[in-house]
């Protein structure tokens, strides 16, 4: 260990004073290092910025990059390039070399002419380009300047053509276009306005459209300045069926389609004129017929046909679902319109499932150990897409990073069932208010037996109904207006008795052990577009419990106010919030910063959360300077490090901030700096954890740390390994709660400040 700060200081020096790369380049090559490009026009600020960079895009080749100043990559080549490179050299060189680009590999006068056509696209006529070379020894540069006036701006746009209904319809849509009097003369506008276009009439029944089929003209002789007329206009040789609308003639479901099977004996069930063809009764009719938005009569639309097959597939049910449309008839139909068939193909996945498991648990609490987890599954329980799942699991924990602690040991026993049915189970039919995907609904019931073998025994019981949903793909909800949970805390060891006599509000937490209540969560997710640049991840979860019961309690004037069926319940209001930014500067190479709150409130007899509700801080998934559950509330610090720390130092109250910059090393290797700032605090006082309690002066009592983490990424899973220092313990006197000493070489002071995380996946 004492070895490493040497060995990466020396690199470190190896490359601050190894990467000149001018000895290396050959005679009679210039390196090209870059360009710059001049706009000598009439333009105003926001368009010169727009059409700088536009430009700057299409100059290539890239020169080498830099790295604090030097061509790193480029050097690593260049080393590894010679006669007997050695290890290091060619390791460098392969994992981070890049080939020279000299000005030999540069065509600048195709360039100029790349430049000039793109102006000319935009509407910029007329255009004098003109380029230089900038020399400095052995490197180059390229200075490119561009003369150019003000664009063609649009007078007019007319659509020519007679009475067509395709004409008309085109027409009625010209309100919608962004082809506007002042618009530049721009040809990847007329682009968007053929397919804006395109898409319109699509949703308007013309299945067999394009906007191939559209042409614009463009008239400048009207005018003597840079004006133009616009026209549009259908190309002579549009085939008559593209100047027509499709409307749905039949439609047809098969709900057990496989590839090279024939159905035999079919039985055909029409509900409201859709045909749901099966052998044997697979799917219920009338509930598949509710998933398909388009009707036998209805206009072809792309967008609706989309939506189907979003519906049809959030089911869970069908491996895949194919719509297809075929041309019924070559003649018109009455109303006009051309017939069109729609097939809808089903291939449904097995109904049952049987999973068994061997894993090895890691918890955000610090447990780990081996669990066996067995999982019986059922598809389409009831006919009607319902799924059914059965987990029983059995588990054994040890708690790491217990520090000085006790370490704790448990033994868990659980089984839980759902019950997902695909629709909405509620009085008034709301199925088709949502078109993206139905919403569904989900009952669970479970029991866990949990046994601490040093502190208590205990059985848990749970139950909730509700529903989940996405509007679109970013953004899920998810509303249970029944959740309960029952606690039953069966033995207790002295040892957890003294915990629970010293501190009243732990034992009043223990004490609540019926939680009745509701929860909403809503998440808006945009990390599912992976092309994005800019991400953003927010979370919201409210919590309720107890209200309910306390109003039917103080309605019946009872004589145990806090009590029903003569268990004490938890009253409180309990919100989270979690927000995430995440700023790419490549595939793989980001910049994560993420801001959590959570506060819980209180109320009636309550005077804290219940003790499984309650927010702690520290560990791998929170501020990972500080082992597990060993920060706060506030600057609370446990006389000494024993079992009774754990269950003291939760809290109310949560804040949470974390930076994290995040690099490749390799395929399979990344690598992570990061810093993190947090704390918990309880609402109430609490003679017995003295500082604990949330304050104006929260801000002097966030515990800072630092570090940096190695990830063993192989997509199916993430190992994550943080090292990770605190730089400042909130629990210290004030004027010296700040790191002032870094000496990793002492290993007493790494003992008291350095702290290995491990888990399994990234920590945000």
């Amino acid at each position: 260990m004492s070895k490493q700060p040497s060995i990466i200081l020396s690199i470190f020096l190896l490359l601050s004073f190894s990467c000149g790369v001018k000895k290396f380049i050959p005679e009679g090559q210039r390196l090209y290092t870059g360009h710059v490009l001049n706009l000598e026009a009439p333009l105003t600020k926001s368009e010169r910025s727009n059409l700088q960079s536009d430009l700057d895009n299409l100059v290539k080749p890239e020169p080498n990059a830099k790295i604090l100043g030097t061509r790193f990559g480029l050097w690593a080549h260049y080393k590894s390039s010679k006669e007997k490179p050695g290890f290091i050299n060619r390791f460098l060189g392969k994992r981070f070399g890049e080939k020279p680009v000299y000005l030999s590999d540069v065509q600048p006068e195709r360039t100029t002419g790349i430049l000039i056509n793109r102006l000319e696209n935009m509407g910029y006529f007329f255009g004098e380009p003109k380029y230089e070379l900038i020399e400095n020894g052995k490197f180059v540069r390229i200075e490119y300047t561009l003369s150019f006036g003000e664009p063609y701006r649009l007078e007019t746009y007319q659509l020519l053509g007679d009475s067509l209904e395709v004409i008309q319809e085109i027409k009625t849509s010209l309100d919608k276009t962004d082809l506007v009097k002042g618009s530049k003369l721009d040809l990847d506008n007329l682009k968007k306005e053929r397919e804006r276009i395109d898409l319109e009439l699509k949703s308007k029944g013309y299945y067999n459209f394009n906007g191939d089929l559209l042409i614009f003209e463009a008239d400048t002789n009207q005018y003597e300045d840079r004006r133009f007329d616009l026209y549009l206009r259908l190309k002579g040789n549009t085939p008559v069926k593209s100047k027509f609308p499709y409307t749905i003639q039949d439609i047809k479901v098969f709900p057990n389609y496989a590839i090279n099977e024939d159905i035999t004996d079919p039985d055909t069930v029409n509900i409201n004129g859709i045909d749901i063809i099966q052998s044997e009764l697979v799917f219920k009719p009338d509930l598949l017929a509710n998933y398909i938005l388009f009707r036998e009569g209805s206009k072809f639309d792309p967008q609706i046909s989309r939506q189907t097959s979003n519906r049809l597939s959030s089911i869970g049910n069908f491996r895949y679902v194919n719509i297809s449309f075929e041309e019924a008839d070559s003649i018109r139909g009455e109303d006009g319109n051309y017939p069109l068939n729609a097939r809808i193909l089903l291939s449904p996945l097995n109904q049952r499932s049987v999973r068994a498991e061997v894993q090895g648990v890691t918890k955000s609490n610090s447990f780990v150990g081996p669990a066996l987890q067995l999982n019986f599954q059922n598809r389409n329980l009831f006919k009607g897409g319902e799924i059914f799942n059965l987990t029983a699991k059995f588990g054994y924990e040890v708690q790491l990073q217990s520090g000085d602690r006790q370490a704790q040991q448990s033994i868990e026993f659980g089984l839980q069932g759902s019950l997902v049915f695909p629709r909405v189970l509620f009085p008034v039919p709301v199925m088709n208010r949502f078109k993206f995907a139905i919403p569904k609904t989900r009952i669970t019931a479970g029991v866990e037996y949990q046994n601490r073998t040093d502190l208590y025994l205990l059985n848990s019981y749970n139950t909730s109904f509700g529903y989940f949903w996405n509007i679109n793909k970013y953004t899920y909800h998810e509303f249970n207006p029944i959740s309960a949970s029952i606690v039953n805390l069966i033995r207790t060891t002295p040892e957890f008795d003294e915990i629970l006599e010293s501190n009243p509000f732990l034992r009043r937490s223990f004490e609540q052990q019926f939680i009745l209540g509701m929860n909403y969560t809503f998440n808006y997710n945009q990390l599912v577009d992976t092309h994005r640049k800019n991400a953003i991840f927010f979370s919201t979860t409210i919590d309720l419990a107890g209200n309910f019961l306390k109003g039917i309690n103080t309605l019946l004037d009872t004589e145990n106010p806090g009590f029903v069926f003569g268990l004490e319940y938890a009253q409180f209001v309990k919100n989270e919030m979690d927000i995430r930014f995440y700023h790419k500067f490549s595939k793989e190479s980001m910049i994560v910063t993420r801001l959590y709150g959570g506060v819980g409130v209180p109320l009636g007899n309550s005077v804290s959360l219940p003790f499984v509700k309650q927010f702690f801080s520290g560990g791998p998934r929170s501020v990972r300077a500080f082992r597990i559950r060993s920060l706060g509330p506030g600057i609370f610090l446990p006389e000494d490090a024993s079992t009774s720390g754990f269950f003291d130092q939760a809290g109310d109250i949560r804040l949470e901030g974390n930076v994290e910059l995040r690099f490749p090393l390799n395929k399979y290797l990344k690598g992570a700096v990061f810093t993190d700032a947090g704390n918990i605090w309880l609402f109430n006082e609490n003679d017995a954890l003295p500082g604990g309690k949330f304050s104006r002066n929260w801000a002097k009592e966030l515990g800072v740390g630092a570090g940096f983490g190695l990830r063993i990424d192989i997509n199916l899973f993430v190992l994550r390994f943080d090292l990770a220092f605190p730089v400042r313990k909130p629990w210290l006197p004030e004027n010296d709660r700040w790191l002032d000493t870094f000496n990793v070489l002492d290993a007493a002071w790494r003992r008291e400040n350095m702290v290995l995380n491990f888990a399994i996946g990234y920590p945000f």
